[in-house]
């Protein structure tokens, strides 16, 4: 018990860290982007959106996941991308300004949508009574835990870009770090069963990573955006915020075994993420001289 309540009051703060890393990247230039660069915009929110929760309905259901553990994947699927996506896309050579103006957007709105996709999930694969809908009042704790700290961060980079600038390597190795402790203690809360689970879900999150990256680069790819813009996508798609997911998942929902499918995607992605950032920086390299 004590163990539990330990990750639930780490999991704001460590939050809120990510969150504030993210801030300290951002300034109005790149919500502006947004108008500048439409299509590309547009196109990754089509993806992150509306592709990927249906995408991963259907690999729930193909591969007949426990009630729980959908509910954990669907609530990942709805969660935005991640402050790590923007670090394999700039070792990708893709375009970063792009993954910070998508990541901006993608949690602003995000508040909006996930609620409605995971109260849906829990409607189609938990039994009335298993477990309490997502209720505005939390939804507004998310919302201040969220867009609090990315607000703070704005501001130390308007006010003052060098203490911005000094405070922006520390804070992404100490998010990287919460990062993998939360996954870890997502993992301890569960260790009895987590072997099972990891059977039972394993495979799924690894399909819909691969599929979600690929999604992400192809999807722009096809549509003739830019190969840069391309590679910032797919990792935008294929890289989630799986804090904010394991964090709705304890302290919002309060079930635990729901947070197994964002640690154990966030467990796969690291190595997924640089074998495809590998891939299609090579690729790019391979086009560029022609």
């Amino acid at each position: 018990m004590e163990q539990n309540t330990t990750l639930t009051l780490f999991l704001p703060i460590a939050l809120g860290i990510i969150m504030l890393g993210l801030g300290l990247n951002l300034t109005l230039d790149d919500f502006k982007r947004v108008v500048r660069y439409p299509k590309a915009i547009l196109i990754g929110l089509l993806c992150q959106m509306v592709l990927l929760p249906v995408l991963c309905f259907g690999i729930c259901i193909m591969f007949n996941l426990p009630a729980a553990l959908a509910v954990g994947l669907m609530l990942l699927s709805a969660s935005p991308g991640g402050a790590t996506a923007n670090l394999y896309s700039h070792l990708a050579k893709g375009d970063v300004a792009l993954n910070i103006s998508l990541t901006a957007v993608n949690s602003v709105l995000t508040l909006f949508t996930l609620p409605f996709i995971v109260n849906f999930a829990i409607d189609y694969f938990m039994q009335s009574g298993q477990v309490v809908p997502m209720q505005f009042k939390k939804i507004v704790e998310v919302f201040a835990i969220v867009l609090v700290p990315v607000t703070i961060g704005m501001l130390i980079n308007y006010f003052s870009p060098q203490i911005s600038k000094k405070m922006e390597k520390p804070v992404k190795i100490i998010s990287a770090i919460f990062l993998v402790l939360i996954i870890v203690g997502a993992i301890v809360k569960e260790k009895d069963q987590f072997a099972t689970y990891f059977q039972q879900v394993g495979l799924a999150c690894l399909t819909f990573n691969v599929v979600s990256m690929a999604i992400g680069y192809y999807v722009p790819f096809l549509l003739k955006v830019n190969k840069k813009q391309s590679i910032a996508i797919g990792m935008e798609i294929g890289i989630h915020n799986g804090t904010l997911a394991i964090y709705i998942a304890l302290n919002v929902i309060g079930n635990s075994m729901m947070s197994i499918p964002p640690a154990v995607y966030g467990l796969i992605m690291f190595f997924t993420a640089a074998l495809f950032g590998y891939l299609v920086s090579r690729k790019q390299q391979n086009i560029a001289p022609q």
